[in-house]
């Protein structure tokens, strides 16, 4: 290939290294790579988004659906800061993704140009790599090296910079034609040997899982193991689609709004095999059911990043090694035990978090997940965002083993519906419910545009209770009845979603749920329903009133 300008050189190789989809915003800086786009079309296509944040977030949820990095384009400045709640996403996410960012012309560097960041120095924290290409020849270098970083060891986000001249220049270097894959880091005999002893000691053993870099034959054999051995299995935050909830071994998620019975388990294991997990804050309970840095269970740390071992909590034995390659060689040594009570109380507990009292509110959402969990379809797949709606698809849906959730690690707001287009981009005959408050749904609504001009349009639940629930739980409960900040005035949501060819409809009561939901199934334009809650029913077990009077007590 001769005299290829940066734009064609880089498209080129992407679809050489087997992209297919990418997501972005379009702006002057990248000019080059839209026109190598315009040729594209069912190689790589380009889905057009309405804000750089939500593309980001769909090329995130792409990634950790899909296991190959989410692309996603950007021009300079805003464009990249908008973006930025992606990259964030996607490194906490532990998701694969590039993001490509347009940058000002190689010789005016450092002038505070027009939209000049340092792109190392802004995204350097929250991405796994941040370069930039200043030589056109070193595109295809510097792709391939993005790629495997990207899926290498914890998945997660990389940033390149593309100065608009390195675009326009010219070069006679061949695109990039294939993927070198990667292996996983694989355990040695002598630690699958001392993690199995390990686990044999154990008078109340506990599998923790999650993380990113599953893959279905992974999943498979972490659950023969724990099924053969009938070890109790937790899912990490968010991460709860990992193993099949229908399992008797599969005990809950260890994440926001853990219950006491869960939190029980943890600090009662005596030794646990955590699996992939990094640890994080809403797995611990803000780090409080271990001690740090050397903890009372035993730990068997085994993780994809070594970066990842010992960064908190001293376990007995370290493991490098990736999630299927440790769960394969695991499968094939079941173990036995006195556990049998123990896991099975575990499950006991599990089952039993699903009872919840009727919703003080026009549409129950107790009664409402649980006509879901029946009637979605075995290969569906959830989205949410943050706020205090999560509850519902996070612990009141259980996932079957080809079920899969999109819900960010970061808590990031707004994450719900760029997912879920995103999603249905991908598989588009797959049934996507997305979960949105109306606080939430309003921080990327805007891209119903993009749902529509890209003909993926999921359905979005919008859980609409006129408030910041997450924000006026805290509030009622450290600064009682003085509501401050909290209490939003929407739009007419029917509306604005059949402005954008949404089959919409306003759900007033429980009774109304199911027909609605069949006729959005039935709907080709996907379909926004509206959901009336109240905002007295803030939490599941706990009222708005109920807060408010107990804080107040408090405080006398």
């Amino acid at each position: 290939m001769t005299h290829s300008n940066g734009g064609k050189l880089l498209v080129r190789s992407l679809i050489g290294l087997g992209a297919s989809k990418s997501f972005g915003v379009p702006g002057e800086s990248y000019l080059a790579v839209l026109d190598a786009l315009h040729d594209t079309r069912d190689a790589l296509d380009f889905v057009l988004c309405r804000n750089e944040g939500g593309a980001a977030f769909m090329a995130s949820a792409y990634g950790k659906l899909t296991g190959k990095p989410g692309l996603c384009f950007v021009t300079r400045g805003p464009g990249a800061t908008n973006a930025s709640i992606g990259v964030h996403t996607a490194m906490q996410d532990s998701s694969p993704m590039i993001l490509f960012v347009g940058q000002i012309g190689t010789g005016i560097r450092g002038r505070e140009a027009f939209q000049e960041i340092d792109y190392r120095a802004y995204f350097g924290s929250v991405a796994k790599w941040v370069t930039e290409i200043d030589d056109i020849d070193r595109i295809p270098e510097i792709l391939a090296r993005a790629w495997s970083t990207a899926i290498s060891g914890r998945p997660g986000p990389v940033v390149i910079a593309l100065p608009e001249d390195m675009l326009t220049s010219l070069s006679d270097v061949p695109a990039l034609t294939k993927a070198s894959p990667v292996h996983e880091a694989a355990p040695s005999d002598e630690a699958m040997a001392g993690a199995i002893e390990l686990l044999k000691t154990a008078q109340r053993p506990l599998i923790l899982m999650g993380g990113g870099g599953w893959n279905k034959a992974g999943k498979t054999a972490i659950q023969r193991f724990a099924d053969a051995s009938d070890v109790p299995v937790l899912a990490a935050f968010r991460y709860q689609d990992l193993y099949d909830n229908y399992a008797e071994t599969y005990v809950g998620d260890a994440g926001v709004g853990m219950t006491p019975a869960t939190k029980d388990l943890i600090t009662q294991a005596d030794v646990i095999l955590a699996l992939n997990i990094r640890f994080g804050e809403m797995t611990t309970d803000e780090y409080r059911l271990f001690d740090a840095p050397i903890p009372q269970q035993k730990i068997i740390h085994v993780h994809v990043s070594d970066r990842e071992i010992g960064k908190i909590y001293v376990p007995e034995i370290g493991i490098h090694a990736g999630p299927n390659a440790f769960s394969a060689k695991l499968a094939q040594s079941p173990i036995s035990g006195p556990w049998a009570q123990w896991r099975s109380k575990a499950r006991a507990d599990y089952l039993a978090s699903f009872d919840a009292p009727e919703q003080p509110s026009p549409v129950d959402m107790v009664a409402v997940t649980a006509w879901l969990r029946d009637r979605l379809p075995q290969d569906a797949i959830l989205t949410n965002g943050a706020g205090n709606f999560t509850v519902w698809p996070n612990k009141f849906f259980k996932f079957g083993p080809d079920q899969h959730l999109l819900a960010p690690q970061s808590g990031a707001m707004g994450y719900g519906v760029p997912a879920a287009i995103a999603a249905k981009s991908t598989y588009p005959e797959r049934t996507v419910v997305c979960f949105a408050g109306d606080g939430d749904f309003q921080m990327n609504c805007q891209e119903l545009g993009t749902a529509m001009q890209a003909g993926a349009q999921p359905i979005i639940l919008i859980l609409n209770n006129g408030i910041y629930g997450t924000i006026r739980m805290h509030q009622e409960r450290n600064y009682p009845a003085r509501v401050s900040g909290t209490t939003l005035e929407n739009p007419d949501f029917v509306g604005l979603a059949k402005s954008y060819g949404f089959h919409a409809e306003h759900v007033a009561t429980t009774a109304d749920f199911a027909a609605a939901f069949e006729r959005a199934c039935a709907s080709t334009s996907g379909a926004v329903l509206e959901l009336d809650i109240a905002p007295e029913a803030l939490t599941p077990r706990q009222t708005l009133s109920q807060m408010r009077t107990i804080a107040q007590g408090e405080q006398k």
